[in-house]
């Protein structure tokens, strides 16, 4: 498994709520590529609770979403914005019962759609919320220009 750079963090006012390294607020998450999938590893912190020890589903969302556009990034080699979620929360994850995994790969592209299978598993192996997520992307041209996308190499 390679872990993946973060280059968009050396942009001033970058605070990406999911992934920017430096958001106090934010997820934080980290990254790598392990074969055709992208995997983030993030252990749960208190303050996204939605009841009480039980870890927000919109948060579990924002995850698989933000995991989603990294492979975009780094599979696509372009940026996108997200177009659809569909999301489904299968079992209760905690805030205090270890790491959560999330694993992403690239279905298939529809013209300028990326559709991308997620799974976010507990820290005993066990899916408890699974996504497929769809990417309207960009020429890589327009995706530099606009969304400041430093190509795939960067990653």
């Amino acid at each position: 498994m390679r872990e993946l750079k973060n280059p968009m963090n050396k942009h001033e006012g970058y605070q990406c709520f999911g992934c920017a390294s430096h958001n106090e607020n934010g997820l934080q998450m980290k990254f790598y590529e392990d074969g055709d999938e992208i995997v983030s590893i993030w252990t749960p912190k208190e303050h996204f609770q939605g009841w009480i020890d039980v870890l927000h589903g919109g948060i579990q969302s924002t995850m698989m979403d933000e995991i989603a556009s990294w492979v975009v990034f780094v599979k696509c080699k372009t940026a996108g914005v997200t177009s659809r979620m569909d999301i489904k929360l299968k079992k209760t994850v905690f805030v205090n019962a270890g790491n959560i995994t999330l694993r992403a790969k690239l279905k298939e592209m529809k013209r300028n759609i990326a559709v991308i299978d997620v799974k976010l598993y507990n820290a005993d192996d066990e899916v408890c919320a699974m996504a497929e997520i769809q990417y309207f992307t960009y020429p890589i041209e327009v995706a530099k220009e606009m969304l400041y996308y430093p190509g795939a190499d960067a990653f």
